[in-house]
Parts: structure tokens; C-alpha cells; sequence
């Protein structure tokens, strides 16, 4: 695991900080669409992502989700650090993108770092700054954006994520992260296609306007 964090981490830790982590930390692996995290639940070590990718998501009463942000390699979450540092129960809803694989830091560690590790405790901070900055800009899209401009954004930051203009999604899964139903999605799909912004296929959607 030390060669996987230094290849990741390297750049942003020190190598004394990297043993720490590789000595009390774990792997988890996980594949596309399994829960990392659910609300109402506690969480007892944070995600360091070594690769692949995780959707944040914000559930309400009903069940209904809306996507805050993704994580790629490199990123952890704040609302986790959150959760972690007060001993709360999460907010949040965390997903696996695609097939990931985590280093899995003790909550215990994290406030003791914080102290030794100036370090650690600049990425804590831009960490909070990273996701709140991601966080405005959702509110943002909802409050100033219509929703096929959603729309359109969600496409591209997903192909980018992925490294790919090519996604695999219903158009169900896409109306659960706008929080918007599947006939308004299906509707606006097809004006972008007339658009020439995206292309629809039987199984898939290609981005063309990154």
C-alpha cells in the first residue's frame, strides 16, 4: 500500500506522514453503485481515494437524491471530516462511481495529524474549501440554471470523471441525481441531441459538447 500512496499522496505528504497512514490505515475496494456511506449512519474512518471515483449525494424525507459532488484520486470529503471530527451521524449519501479502491484512515487519527502534521492540515483544510466551493456551485445550477443547462453540466462533469464521453446511465439514474423526474429528463435529452450537444444511443449517451 506505501507505493500506492506515495504515487497518489506523495506530492501533498510528508514521507513520515505516508508510513503513518500505511501502518493504521486499510484497503477497501469497491465496485460501481455500492454504498460507502448512508445517512443516519456513523462513520468510523475516512476515504483517502487511491483510484476510481465516489458521487456525494444529499438524500431527502421522501428518498429522493440529489448529487452534491464527486471525488476522484487524490480527494477526500469534507462532510465526512465533518461527521468524523464531531461524531455525527453522516448527512450524506456516498456511491461509487465506478470500481474504486480507498485507503481507510481511524477517525482517531485524524484530529492527532491535524496537530503534528502541517501537512495533513493544510489538505483538511482545502479539502473543506474544495467541496464547499463544489457545494455553491450546485446550489448555484439549481437556483440560476435551467434545467437543461443542469442537465448539460451533469453530463460533462460526469464524462470527465470518468475519463469518458461515452456514459452508461438511465435516464432514471440521471432524473434520481437532479432530483427531477424521468419524462422531464427524457424530454430534455432529446432537445440537446437536437442541439448536437449530445448523441442518444439504445443503451447509452455520448457527450459531444465537453
Amino acid at each position: 500500500m506505501i507505493q500506492e500512496l506515495k504515487n497518489n499522496y506523495a506530492h501533498l505528504f510528508e514521507n513520515e506522514l505516508l508510513e503513518e497512514i500505511n501502518n493504521v490505515s486499510t484497503i477497501k475496494e469497491v465496485t460501481e453503485g455500492a454504498a460507502l456511506i448512508k445517512p443516519g449512519s456513523y462513520i468510523k474512518s475516512m476515504p483517502l481515494i487511491i483510484h476510481g471515483a465516489i458521487k456525494i449525494l444529499r438524500e431527502d424525507k421522501e428518498g429522493d437524491e440529489l448529487l452534491l459532488y464527486f471525488l476522484e484520486k487524490g480527494d477526500t470529503c469534507a462532510m465526512t471530516l465533518s461527521c468524523c471530527i464531531g461524531h455525527h451521524k453522516s448527512e450524506i449519501k456516498a456511491i461509487a462511481e465506478m470500481d474504486s479502491k480507498l485507503v481507510m484512515i481511524p477517525v482517531s487519527k485524524m484530529e492527532e495529524w491535524t496537530k503534528k502534521y502541517t501537512s495533513w492540515r493544510n489538505f483538511v483544510f482545502e479539502s473543506y474549501h474544495k467541496r464547499l466551493m463544489e457545494a455553491i456551485e450546485t446550489i448555484d445550477s439549481i437556483a440560476f440554471l435551467k434545467m437543461d443547462k443542469r442537465l448539460l453540466k451533469y453530463l460533462n462533469d460526469k464524462a470527465k470523471v470518468n475519463k469518458d464521453n461515452i456514459l452508461h446511465n438511465t435516464h432514471q439514474e440521471i432524473a434520481y441525481d437532479l432530483h427531477t423526474s424521468r419524462v422531464v429528463i427524457s424530454r430534455l435529452l432529446k432537445k440537446l441531441e437536437i442541439e448536437g450537444k449530445i448523441q442518444l444511443h439504445r443503451n447509452s449517451i455520448t457527450v459531444l459538447d465537453l
